[in-house]
């Protein structure tokens, strides 16, 4: 089967990549309202694009009405942000905080999600997350007709927990991929877990 993109409307491609482009890592973002209150939001448009600096990328869109999302506006007014990597087991509150709620509703609030200090960062983390990055608004390009905002952030600190921080025979340190459990997206309302892990050793020349 060949899916010619052009005779798709843009809805109909988000729907077809989405379903192809498999399994994406998913930013569970925090951001502050202007109210003060805590927003979270999942996204699977996103991924590291950068070392020096170091910066992530999250590619947001618009409201059905047409406006902001919650988090393109709060990074932009206030230019902090935490992307977390969420495990399996808050895989229904993630989900849950996809929903288009008023900009003054706190889904952290709503799926009672406990908050921890983020030292050095004037915005806190989920606690329950094993890993997070504080970042700062680094940059934004709009693309296409429907202006979509592609967000680059500056990681200033990550947060792993230490029961996923293992050292190697060498004695580095080294993340343990199994002890994050982190999720993955796949097609509309799909997740994946993390399956078998395949260590292969690393090519030489």
């Amino acid at each position: 089967m060949l899916i010619d993109l052009s005779t798709l409307s843009a809805n109909q491609v988000y729907h077809t990549v989405t379903q192809t482009l498999i399994p994406r890592p998913i930013a569970w973002v925090l951001t502050e309202n202007q109210s003060k209150s805590f927003n979270i939001a999942p996204f699977s448009y996103f991924n590291a694009v950068s070392s020096e600096p170091p910066l992530l990328m999250l590619s947001i869109g618009l409201k059905k009405d047409g406006s902001p999302k919650d988090t393109r506006r709060n990074i932009l007014e206030r230019k902090h942000f935490v992307v977390h990597i969420a495990s399996v087991n808050l895989v229904e509150a993630l989900n849950n905080s996809s929903a288009e709620l008023p900009e003054d509703v706190s889904e952290v609030e709503r799926e009672n999600l406990t908050l921890a200090e983020f030292p050095g960062f004037p915005l806190p983390r989920i606690s329950g997350c094993k890993v997070a990055f504080a970042c700062r608004f680094h940059e934004v390009q709009e693309i296409g007709k429907i202006r979509q905002a592609l967000i680059f952030g500056e990681i200033q600190t990550i947060f792993v927990d230490d029961s996923a921080v293992v050292k190697d025979s060498k004695g580095r340190m080294r993340v343990d991929s199994t002890a994050i459990s982190p999720l993955s997206r796949l097609g509309p309302g799909e997740y994946a877990e993390f399956g078998k892990l395949l260590r292969l050793p690393i090519p030489t020349a």
